[in-house]
């Protein structure tokens, strides 16, 4: 159990299996906003073949009490079957998908291309005056190369938010 003096913040991927019906992420996300905590990252998706359970994955941040308080409270909404915190629970993979226009033209239309090879981003739509990428890889990687696209003509950004799963034999 974390220490109630503890004050180290933390970022927290929590992924949570529900039941796939009207209203269910109104309440999780309810339980956020009626609590002042923040979503920094929010998906969600039906997972079974029947289409009776959804996995909503959130990122969040706070102090351990914090991550702790916020998965006991998930834990107590009636729609709810599990909530896992997969960065305290072992090894896990996350991934996001981004979309990235980049308007220019000339040196900065080679140097972006030139970029976007280093970080293996597709072309997804092309002019004569634009590009769009598609990224997928690490919130690092994908932040590092919305980065480098700001001095090259970065119109306009949308991203997927993370995907996560446990590695190995571990399930939720």
């Amino acid at each position: 159990m974390p220490s109630p003096s503890d004050t180290t913040q933390r970022s927290a991927t929590i992924s949570v299996l529900v039941d796939n019906e009207s209203g269910v992420l109104a309440r999780v996300i309810g339980l956020f906003s009626g609590r002042g905590y923040n979503i920094d990252s929010l998906t969600v998706a039906p997972v079974d073949a029947a289409g009776l359970r959804s996995r909503i994955n959130i990122v969040t941040s706070g102090t351990s009490m914090v991550i702790e308080q916020i998965k006991a409270q998930l834990d107590r909404l009636v729609p709810v079957h599990r909530v896992a915190d997969l960065t305290m629970d072992g090894p896990h993979v996350a991934r996001e998908l981004a979309l990235v226009k980049v308007i220019g033209a000339g040196e900065q239309r080679v140097e972006a291309l030139r970029i976007a090879d280093t970080f293996r981003a597709r072309v997804v739509d092309t002019t004569l005056g634009s590009f769009v990428f598609e990224l997928t890889g690490a919130v690092e990687k994908i932040d590092a190369f919305i980065e480098l696209m700001r001095d090259l003509g970065l119109a306009e950004v949308s991203r997927s938010g993370i995907a996560a799963l446990a590695r190995g034999s571990r399930v939720i």
